[in-house]
């Protein structure tokens, strides 16, 4: 989301042609007076773009400040998958239930400091920017953790059979692109990283969310409470929505993969309805929760590269977005975990790499969870 570029303004001063010189002495004052009035607003706008530039270059500068970037090609070296040049582009966005910090509150955890990713979506960005595709990671999955070396430069061992979201919780940013980079076999781009403060705020500055829900939703763990019908989710209720587990359905984090998927499409059209150009304070207020919300690669760390690269995603709409959860089934030893349907998996992964759609089959006969059509975007 970025401003759309103002036309400069033209260099004040008189324009026109003369007239007759002989004019009745009346009519001479009044248009001299007008003249004098005209130069005097056409300067005072002049002073006002002076002062607006240093002005914008002030703020553009406070939000390049609110950006957090990771160095994840420092981090993760040369033994990554190579880059598809196809004009697509692969972007990790997790969201981070961090339990320091402001986020303890929204979290409802203790102030131990520690973080996970909540939730994990792999978004695939089609050339040409018209479409894509979002592939959400389980958190419950039992994975195979490569050995990582984390932002600081400290190596993590190597680990069998362990959630997918115990990569970020033990090495960061760098540990969890390092998994879904060794998972999938597509090298990430970008990584973006949102916070459950930042979540909340995010949506507040929006207005809401509008979403219809079809069934009753309550849920004490994640402190939410709805009737089935049409509701304008606050950021509290939201940031609810997206993390219940017990209050819907049955249970899962696969059900809870379905609410979000749900609500992201609600995002988007609710984004793409809204007039942010008509107000600039309204913009910059968004851009500045924004900024403050997210921790990003390098590659998207400054105020132009993250709006630039969000703007270049405007002509995404829901109804060009394929959501799917990654392929797995359900873990014989212990319900509550999941195991990657490898076969079906590769197929969701060869389509990202040649930049096609994800093929029916690569979903059909896999575990789900009983969530799906509980909400939907109004």
């Amino acid at each position: 989301m970025s401003a759309e570029s103002t036309p400069e303004p033209g260099i004040p001063g008189e324009t026109g042609t003369e007239g007759p010189r002989h004019r009745a002495k009346g009519r001479r004052r009044r248009n001299r007076g007008d003249r004098r009035g005209m130069k005097i607003m056409a300067w005072t706008a002049a002073g006002i773009v002076v002062l607006g530039g240093t002005g914008a270059g002030y703020l553009y500068f406070k939000l390049n400040g609110n950006i957090k970037s990771v160095d994840i090609d420092q981090a993760l070296g040369t033994d990554r998958p190579t880059k598809v040049d196809n004009g697509s582009e692969n972007i990790l966005v997790l969201g981070s239930d961090s339990r320091s910090g402001s986020n303890k509150k929204a979290g409802g955890g203790t102030d131990d400091g520690s973080a996970r990713s909540d939730t994990a979506m792999i978004v695939h960005v089609y050339e040409g920017h018209k479409k894509a595709s979002v592939v959400s990671i389980p958190r419950d999955t039992l994975v195979e953790r490569p050995e990582c070396t984390d932002a600081d430069g400290t190596v993590h061992d190597a680990a069998s059979s362990v959630m997918f979201n115990s990569a970020y919780s033990t090495g960061g940013a760098a540990c969890a692109v390092k998994t879904v980079e060794s998972l999938t076999g597509i090298r990430m781009d970008h990584y973006l990283e949102v916070d459950f403060s930042g979540f909340e705020k995010l949506i507040d500055e929006l207005g809401g969310v509008e979403v219809t829900t079809t069934e009753d939703i309550s849920d004490s763990d994640s402190h939410l409470d709805l009737k089935a019908g049409t509701h304008t989710l606050t950021g509290k209720q939201a940031l609810g929505l997206v993390r219940t587990r017990h209050g819907v359905g049955d249970g899962s984090d696969l059900g809870r993969i379905q609410l979000q998927q749900a609500f992201i499409k609600a995002l988007v059209n609710q984004v793409k309805d809204i007039g942010l150009f008509t107000s600039p304070a309204k913009l910059y207020d968004l851009a500045d929760t924004a900024t403050n919300a997210v921790t990003t690669d390098t590659g998207l760390g400054t105020a132009k590269k993250l709006l630039s690269f969000v703007n270049g995603l405007k002509g995404i709409s829901s109804k060009n977005m394929t959501m799917v959860t990654m392929p797995v089934q359900y873990d014989s030893a212990d319900a509550n975990r999941v195991l990657v349907d490898k076969t079906k998996a590769d197929l969701v992964w060869k389509a990202l790499e040649n930049d096609r759609a994800i093929p029916k089959a690569a979903t059909e006969g896999t575990a789900t969870g009983q969530a799906k059509g509980v909400v939907t975007s109004s």
